[in-house]
Order: structure tokens, then sequence, then C-alpha cells
């Protein structure tokens, strides 16, 4: 075996997390595979995995020598695609990352209808609501909802994303509807954190709320915020994408619309700097068609009821 297949053999071990599917995955024996990463190993001077009779682990060099082999390996296998003429027919491995929910609900399907497109293509989908580095983590494309700051990236925009604040029926009757982000000082609402990310303030069009309502439950799942809400727990914020069944069904509603900041731009992005694969350019193409298609991106999808509209009107008149 010579060194570059070592290298594919470490990264098919370490991310599969055992020489056995790793060796699978690499259509070689498991006994190969540890002689592969161990003859690597011996040629750096450093150990790479820790292995015990039950797990396998990355070291602090085993990791940093990862990233390398992913950027590395993708950059070799773009390469030799432009020589080949591969680049023209989607192949290999598709590795896809998305924020938690939205991945869940809009990019899994994608993912499926494009893998029956093109049966000689796997994928690999990371779907957290962590910042994934997608050159050092190995990923071919990422849907980011931010703005996006200057980078290496090429970002293929797909449409906007509200930022609303929801409440349920039930609460709003309690506690009343807030007119203006001064109210919110009297409301209970539900936190959200993401780990390693500072919590934001409750922002809007026209700067920060003068005071912010008291957060009782903090929680770190957007799926869990939204069933407080729904619960009659307080106030939540909310990216549009995440609230869409809530908001038409009447369990929840919108608050503050005058006052809510410029959505959010949402994007694909992929590694810049040379000639896409077919695997990426074609999923970009596709994905980008059908999410453009979405109504949560277009500033729609949000409308209430015609009852809970009714039922809105006749409280004001």
């Amino acid at each position: 075996m010579d060194h570059l297949q070592r290298l594919r053999t470490f990264v098919a071990v370490a991310e599969c997390g055992s020489f056995a599917r790793g060796a699978r995955l690499r259509e070689i024996s498991a006994p190969a595979a540890t002689r592969a990463v161990a003859t690597l190993e011996r040629h750096l001077g450093a150990l790479l995995l820790q292995r015990t009779t039950r797990s396998l682990r990355l070291t602090e060099q085993g990791e940093a020598f990862l990233a390398d082999c992913r950027r590395i390996l993708a950059e070799l296998d773009a390469a030799e695609a432009a020589v080949t003429g591969a680049r023209h027919e989607p192949q290999g491995t598709l590795a896809i990352t998305a924020p938690a929910l939205f991945g869940s609900r809009h990019i899994a399907p994608l993912v499926f209808e494009f893998l029956d497109q093109h049966p000689q293509l796997q994928a690999r989908a990371l779907f957290t609501n962590r910042l994934v580095h997608l050159i050092d983590e190995g990923f071919d494309v990422a849907l980011r909802i931010a703005n996006l700051p200057d980078s290496g990236l090429t970002a293929v925009p797909v449409g906007k994303m509200r930022a609303v604040i929801v409440a349920s029926p039930d609460y709003l009757k309690r506690q009343g509807t807030p007119r203006a982000p001064a109210d919110l000082k009297h409301h209970r609402a539900i936190g959200f954190t993401i780990e390693g990310q500072d919590r934001t303030g409750w922002n809007f069009v026209r700067g920060r709320a003068a005071a912010a309502p008291q957060e009782r439950l903090v929680v770190n799942a957007n799926d869990v915020k939204v069933a407080a809400a729904v619960a009659g727990h307080g106030l939540a914020r909310a990216l549009a994408y995440q609230v869409t069944d809530e908001v038409r069904d009447g369990r929840l509603r919108v608050v503050l619309q005058a006052h809510e900041p410029p959505p959010v731009p949402v994007h694909l992005v992929y590694p810049a700097g040379r000639v896409a694969a077919a695997k990426v350019r074609e999923f970009v193409h596709f994905a980008a068609e059908q999410l453009r298609a979405l109504p949560v991106l277009q500033g729609r999808g949000l409308e209430a009821p015609r009852k809970a509209r009714e039922a809105i009107s006749a409280t004001r008149g």
C-alpha cells in the first residue's frame, strides 16, 4: 500500500471511528487498515489514534492531521477530476452541512432526491447549529443563514429569512400582546443558546430593546424552544422556518412585526479557488432552484390562519 492509500485509509478509519468499518469502506481487510495506520504513525513519528479495547479516538495531533488530509485529498480529487473529465459526472461522496432544524426539514429531502438521481454518488450530512469549517472538516457544501463575512467561499444566494417573535394565543391572552420593544420588560421568554457562542440580545429594527424579557427557560434546541412557546411558557425569538407550521395552524402568533430586524440572507456556500467538482456543482444548482421556491425564503409562509386573524381583529375592534 502506497503513502496516498495510507492517508485515505487513515481518513476512513478516523471518520468511521473503527478499523473494521473504515476497512470495509476502503474495501480492504481490517488487519490491512491497522497496518496502514501503524505505518503512517511510524513515518510521522506521532500517535494519530488512541486505541482501547472498546473505543478509538483521535489524538490532538491526529485531529490536526485529519483536517490536513481531508483538505489535501479533496484538492487531489478535484485535480484528477479536472484532468480525467470525471468532474462532468457526479461521483464520490458529497459532504453537506446545514443548521439542525433547517437541515432535517428542507435539506435532507433534497439530498434524498439528489441521490436517487445520481446512483454513483454517496452523501454525508451533518445537521448542527455550530459553525462548521468546510475545508478543515472536509465538507463540500454548507447552507448558511447569516450575514456572511468575507471569506474564501463561493456563496450562492437562495433567499432571505425573517427573524420573528412568537407566542401562544393562551400566553398572549394571559399576559397581553406586546406592542413595542419596551413592553418586553413585562413578559417572560424562552432563551436560546448555542455552545461556544455568546447569547444575543433582543435586537430590533431600531436597535436593542429597552428592557429584555425575563428568560425563565433557556434551551439549546430549536424544536424544544418552539415547543415551550406553544406550551405557553413565554415569548420566543425564531427564524421563520422554525415556526411555519405552528403559526399556520394557530398554535403560535407573530408579534412586534413592525419592529422586526431586516431579514437574514440565506446562501449555499462551497470552497472557491478551483473549478467545482461535478458533485458540488450539480448539487448546488439543484438545491438552489428548489430552495428559491420555498415560501419561507421569500418572506411568505407565516400568514395566520383565517380564524386567528378574525379573532385578532375582533379583540382589536
